[in-house]
Parts: C-alpha cells; structure tokens; sequence
C-alpha cells in the first residue's frame, strides 16, 4: 500500500485502491476486494474535488497532510466507512455531518488543533475506538457515554482537559482509557461500572490530581493502573481489592498512605496494606455502632425538657435515667421539687383545664 502511495506522489494523481487506470474484470474484482482511499502523506491543503462514488469506501486515509477541514459533503457521502484517519494535520474543527456515519468504528483525530469534537459525534454509535491525542482538547460532550456504548478505546492524552464527562460512567464497554498529559482535576463518579476497563492511565495530570475516587478499586477486570506524577497523597483503601492488577505505577507521587517504600515493594504488599486498613475501619465501625443509640435513647425527653445543665445519671447502671442537675434560682435558693412537678409529662400534655373565676 505506501509503495501504492509512493507511485501517485511521483506521478502527481490521487488513486484510491480500486480506482486505478484501466478497465475490465480485474479492475471491478479489485475495486470491491480493497474498499480503501489512501491519500496520506500529500502535503494536501484541501481535498481535491472527488467525481468518483465514495458509497462503497469503507477505509478513508488522509493523514499526513496540511488540512485546515473536511468538506461537510464528502463526509456526508461516506455511508459505509468503517475506519477514518485524519491525523497530523491542522484542523481545528471537525464537520457536523460527522454523525452520519452510522458505520464508523474507528475515528483517527490525533495530532491536530481540534478545541472540541461535535456534540454529532454521538450519533456515531457504531464508535468502538476514538483516538483525539494531542490536540487542545479543553472538553469533551458531556453526553458521549451515554450514547457510545461500543466504545472500547478512548485516547485524550496530551490535551487540556480539567475534566472527563460525568457520562464516562455509561461506557460499559470501555476497555482501555488513556487520559494522561491533561489538567485533570478529578476522575468521573460512577467509574465502579466500566466492568471490562482494563488499562488506565491517568499519568501526568501533575498538580491538579490530588486523589482518586473510591470506585478505582472496584473495577474488578482492571490489569494496568498508572497514576505517576500527579499529586495523590493517599491511594483510597479499595485499592486493596484489585486482585487482577498486574502493573502498577505512582511514581512521582507525595505518597503517604501507603508509604511509597510499600508501593515499590510489591503490588501484594501494597494490597495487603490497604486491605488491612479496610478491615481495621470495619473493626472500629463495630465497636462504635452501638453508642449513639444508647445516648439517643436515653436523652430524647431530657434534652428539651430539663433545665440545662451538666449531665448526670441517676439510677442503676443498666437502666439509668439522664437527669440534669438542678440549677440555682432566685439569687442561689434550689429549685424545689414542687417547682419541677410543674415540667411533668403529665401536667403538660393533659388536657387544659379551665380556670376559676374569681
């Protein structure tokens, strides 16, 4: 195929595989054996006028060139393309009709000066591998998750994004999720259900990735987790859980919890530490649990209906009643027990009783 390439540059013509000169029956087995337009490498501004159909194109290759756009109407023409490659080029938009590719499964937009993808690009829900690499990403369409749940591979280093949509969560056949080189603030809520996430970078967010969410240890299919140098002080407990983890990487990182001396030990040492802590919080969870109740229980009427005062309990150990302390009145002189018979329960939730005349 570059020999195929290298032959149109030197003759100055534009060929897709199955459009060469000539005719007859091997033209018209080539043309539907190949499906594929090459126009990579032609230091091209724009794209010449195409008379051929491009109905039946399924691979369209334009990368390596200096293009600014693609015409909305050849994208509009592509129906059945499966796999787009636009790389390394200057484009700072892509077109709208980018959504009529119902076929696409690989979408190539890396090494350009894109600043945002259409919100059509959801419309391509055939979309298993979307790579927007080095570019000036500063986000992505909040609602791409939902709407792309083929979606096994999604690249976004090298940008500029503060943040993942809060979507990413829907991306239930997510497989790999490459977002390292950004300004991330934080990971999405949610990131418990990519199920099948298997590789994750989240590398070199530096000072703006302070931690991690809770649901980083829950993604049971997960073999490769990088965090390096980011500014996480503390790998969250569930960590402890991720038994398929097979490669792991903080370095960079002002690890406290667990030590970074653990962390470069072994990945099971690094487990081990945070499983201890998990069942060590479990532990003191129990022994608490029932404190509160005893206090509630026992201070329910007490507490608006007492006198303030320091508490004291009166009574046995076991059923003991919280009282509050009397409290001086009228310059010292103790409040009588006749005084407190008038804050009984039974004097104040009686029935009123009328007054007598005088």
């Amino acid at each position: 195929m570059r020999d195929m390439g290298e032959k149109r540059r030197h003759h100055g013509h534009v060929h897709g595989v199955g459009f060469g000169v000539g005719g007859g029956h091997a033209e018209h087995e080539e043309k539907h054996k190949e499906q594929k337009l090459d126009m990579s490498g032609l230091c091209m501004d724009t794209i010449p006028h195409l008379t051929m159909p491009l109905g039946h194109i399924t691979t369209l290759d334009l990368s390596n060139n200096n293009l600014e756009s693609i015409p909305e109407s050849i994208i509009a023409r592509l129906l059945n393309v499966v796999v787009l490659d636009v790389h390394s080029n200057q484009m700072t938009s892509l077109p709208n009709s980018i959504g009529c590719l119902s076929k696409l499964k690989v979408l190539n937009v890396s090494g350009n000066l894109l600043h945002s993808l259409p919100s059509t690009i959801e419309e391509c829900r055939a979309l298993e591998e979307l790579n927007a690499n080095f570019n000036q990403l500063t986000k992505l369409p909040d609602t791409l998750g939902f709407e792309l749940h083929g979606l096994r591979r999604l690249s976004v280093n090298s940008n500029k994004l503060t943040a993942l949509p809060f979507s990413t969560s829907h991306m239930t056949s997510l497989r790999a999720l490459d977002a390292r080189l950004n300004c991330l603030r934080a990971l999405p809520d949610g990131l418990e259900n990519l199920g099948n996430l298997e590789t994750l970078n989240v590398s070199q967010n530096f000072q703006y990735l302070r931690e991690l969410p809770y649901g980083i240890g829950l993604l049971v299919s997960l073999r490769e987790l990088d965090v390096s140098y980011n500014s996480i002080s503390a790998l969250p407990d569930s960590m402890g859980c991720l038994t398929k983890l097979v490669r792991f990487s903080a370095t960079g990182n002002p690890l406290v919890c667990p030590p970074m001396d653990v962390v470069e030990q072994s990945l099971d040492a690094m487990r081990s530490y945070l499983s201890a802590r998990i069942n060590s919080t479990e532990s003191k969870k129990k022994k608490r649990s029932w404190m509160p109740k005893k206090m509630v229980k026992y201070s329910t009427f007490t507490a608006g209906m007492m006198t303030p005062g320091r508490a004291k309990v009166h009574g046995n150990a076991e059923g003991g009643l919280l009282m509050s302390d009397y409290r001086s009145l009228d310059g010292g002189r103790i409040a009588s027990p006749g005084f407190l018979s008038m804050l009984s329960p039974r004097r104040l939730f009686s029935p009123r009783r009328n007054s007598p005349k005088h």
